[in-house]
């Protein structure tokens, strides 16, 4: 017995020895490696520890380990106070709206630009659609507003040509979440759709020949094939993107946001900024951000769930 397990042991060391070389093979690529975990434990890991501000009456000069433990009191002051729930809200509808026409709009475009048969005019329509993403929302708000503007505008010189009254987008409620979510969906629809783009390119040549020999349309062929081939893609995005629906962006509301539209554009992120920087409020903003982490946690690990309860595609 004390043979076999002898055994045993030296033949797991031995397999070790050949992974411990391939990694010291690859020791560069580790090295290159190391400012992205950098990058996540200093920004993500290490701030964790400041969630304890969320249970206490946090005081800058006492610290998180000086100040007061109150227990759950901001969280009931979330639920039992009526500014909140408005915010929650406004933050459910606009990201159910940007999940709604920005999720699918990725993989249209992504399905359009395959069917081009110009190699030159197919990389040329992938640079322009994904090239909004590659400017920060301070540029790409600055725009909006322009393009926005009811004085100068070009949409509303437009609207005016054909007889039609300026329209004040940034200021009407009525207009500013439609305006949220085109917006988005134009700054990120191209970069999303070099995700599916990479996964329609994996698709067997054979498969779209022998649809060509059954005489199959095109449209049949991305129905039938397309379609099926990159779904396990599809669900991944929609577990990564479940979390979204709480999660909002707060670069591009923060600039567009004014006071004529806050009753429908204020957003937990800019509202947490607003308690938390503006009014110094830190253990109250430390709860509404620890609130919406965890809302954001269950919907991936829901949508996780349900995928592999019904599909055999899930993350884990």
């Amino acid at each position: 017995m004390q043979r076999k397990s002898i055994a045993l042991r030296g033949s797991a060391e031995r397999r070790s020895y050949p992974m411990l070389r391939r990694y010291a093979s690859h020791k560069y690529y580790f090295l290159m490696l190391l400012p992205v975990l950098a990058y996540f434990i200093i920004f993500h890991y290490v701030p964790i520890y400041g969630v304890l501000m969320a249970f206490q009456d946090y005081r800058i000069f006492k610290g998180i380990s000086g100040s007061e433990f109150v227990g759950l009191k901001h969280f009931r002051e979330l639920f039992d106070g009526i500014y909140f729930l408005p915010v929650l809200k406004n933050t459910l509808i606009i990201n159910a709206y940007k999940i709604l026409f920005g999720f699918p709009a990725p993989i249209i475009l992504a399905l359009l630009i395959n069917e081009i048969m110009r190699p030159k005019f197919k990389k040329f329509v992938q640079t322009v659609s994904y090239l909004p993403h590659f400017l920060s929302w301070i540029v790409l708000s600055g725009i909006i507003i322009e393009v926005l503007s009811p004085s100068r505008g070009i949409v509303n010189m437009i609207l005016m040509e054909f007889g039609f009254q300026p329209i004040y987008f940034l200021a009407d409620t009525s207009w500013f979440r439609s305006v949220l979510v085109s917006t988005e969906v134009w700054k990120g629809v191209g970069f999303s759709a070099i995700i599916y783009l990479a996964a329609i390119a994996g698709i067997s040549p054979d498969l779209y020949e022998a649809a060509e020999v059954d005489g199959i349309s095109r449209l049949k062929k991305v129905w039938y094939i397309t379609l099926p081939s990159i779904a396990p893609v599809i669900v991944i995005m929609i577990i990564l993107n479940s979390g979204s629906i709480i999660n909002d962006d707060f670069d591009q509301i923060f600039n567009l946001l004014n006071t004529n539209v806050q009753s429908v554009g204020d957003v937990i992120s800019t509202y947490t900024y607003t308690e938390g920087i503006a009014k110094m409020n830190y253990s109250y903003a430390a709860a509404v951000g620890l609130f919406k982490n965890v809302i954001a946690l269950i919907m991936v690990l829901t949508a996780n769930t349900i995928a592999r309860r019904f599909s055999d595609q899930a993350i884990f």
